[in-house]
């Protein structure tokens, strides 16, 4: 093993700073600048049994009549699904209870 005193690269011991060393950046890039985030949607898709299809469209019909509206869409309620699932913590554990029980 070599000491500090004869190792040609270890400059402790002689009062030499190690020059300013900084990692490369892009020119015009600011350190703080913010990354900017995603802005597109993500497609999502599902398979469905005929029977779940049927269903599905039957309930937006009637979801359709009862909001007072000519059509729902499926992307309009899978998305009222999904943002009901992550903000309720009471339905999210009871569709984690289900996932475990079809396992």
């Amino acid at each position: 093993m070599m000491s500090a005193a004869s190792d040609p690269l270890d400059n402790r011991g002689l009062g030499v700073q190690a020059p300013d060393w900084s990692p490369a950046r892009e020119t015009g890039m600011k350190p703080t600048e913010p990354i900017p985030l995603r802005q597109t949607r993500t497609r999502r898709t599902v398979d469905l049994s005929p029977a779940q299809h049927r269903g599905l469209d039957l309930w937006q019909r009637e979801a359709a009549d009862r909001v007072g509206c000519a059509r729902i869409t499926g992307q309009e309620v899978m998305t009222a699904l999904i943002d009901q699932l992550l903000a309720d913590p009471d339905l999210s554990a009871q569709i984690i209870r289900t996932l475990r029980s079809r396992r």
